[in-house]
């Protein structure tokens, strides 16, 4: 893109998002298994910090546990009806004091979330077509897990964007009314993505102010609440990319919430998708001369100066490693 060079010290990005990694830094490169035998394994932490009704969510995006393709295994259900849809859903349906982990492996990663317990939580396919494996674990003691159950399949997405449209355990606009309604009046009466993604953006770095505290202190696990988030219009990285994304999401405009590295920081941003431009990863903001990239923590944190912009607009400082 035109007008767009390195012009930001690497020092000044690593002081912008020093604690947007969670503690013990980011995940070593092949922490993750596989494959999951039936007996004790270990696990690895996951570093992840990381209008009246025009802004009701679309139900057809919500997802749904439709119980027509479900692996049982005592209390254990892994749901993967639909997975032409981008996802699967897996439910612990016991009461259960113990740690549980889901590793979802696709053709290029794997992913380890946390379970909650009971309800039914939503797993993205984010490596798009190909072969999956998905694995519930029960932690045993210390780092060690034990494998419950597990169900392997092919999948074939119905779209490339499918599991970057709806709700999941990272971006939860499904239980976020407030931020739901905020991005239907920001959006009200506009239909090309592109200026819905303006609009947004310009709210949460607008909006939201950059918390070193919370940064500072946030313990692995950690995911975003977008209303809380969007009531304390303050945050981490993490914050700030989730509600974007949700934001976004709610409003039909596909949204990847991206996980890596800024210089050798750990990082959250987002990329968009819309039918002219499809996927937009390195640069997808236009100020009306350039393209930026959209990084809303690098342009809140830094008030949008000139400096920060251009830092932002260089892709070559980004890095991705997870995608939610």
């Amino acid at each position: 893109m035109k007008g767009i060079k390195r012009l930001l010290p690497l020092a000044l990005a690593v002081v912008l998002l020093s604690g947007c990694a969670q503690p013990g830094g980011a995940p070593a490169e092949d922490a993750y298994l596989d494959s999951v035998p039936m007996e004790e394994v270990l696990i690895e932490d996951e570093a992840v910090a990381l209008a009246e009704a025009p802004a009701a969510v679309n139900d057809q995006l919500l997802p749904v546990a439709s119980g027509t393709a479900v692996e049982v295994k005592g209390n254990t259900r892994i749901d993967y009806s639909n997975i032409s849809d981008g996802y699967v859903m897996v439910q612990y349906g016991a009461s259960n004091s113990k740690r549980m982990k889901v590793q979802v492996t696709g053709p290029a990663t794997t992913y380890t979330y946390d379970l909650p317990a009971s309800a039914w939580t939503t797993f993205p396919l984010s490596d798009g077509n190909g072969s999956y494996k998905v694995t519930v674990l029960q932690n045993t003691q210390g780092s060690k897990y034990a494998a419950l159950a597990s169900i392997s399949f092919r999948a074939e997405l119905t779209d490339e964007f499918a599991p970057f449209i709806r709700p999941n355990q990272y971006v939860d606009y499904a239980s976020a009314e407030n931020t739901v309604k905020q991005a239907g009046e920001l959006t009200a009466g506009v239909s090309d993505p592109l200026e819905k993604v303006a609009k947004i953006y310009d709210y949460v770095v607008k909006t939201l102010t950059y918390d070193a505290k919370k940064a500072a202190n946030v313990k692995s696990g950690y995911l975003p609440v977008l209303d809380d988030v969007l009531k304390a219009k303050t945050g981490i990285c993490f914050d700030y990319a989730s509600l974007m994304a949700g934001m976004l999401r709610s409003q039909g405009v596909p949204c990847k919430l991206v996980v890596g590295y800024a210089g050798k920081a750990y990082h959250a941003w987002i990329s968009v998708w819309t039918e002219e431009t499809g996927w937009i990863d390195g640069v997808i903001f236009f100020d009306g001369t350039t393209w930026q990239r959209m990084d809303p923590t690098f342009a809140s944190s830094g008030k949008s100066s000139e400096a920060i912009m251009k830092y932002i607009g260089d892709g070559s400082h980004y890095t991705t490693k997870y995608l939610y």
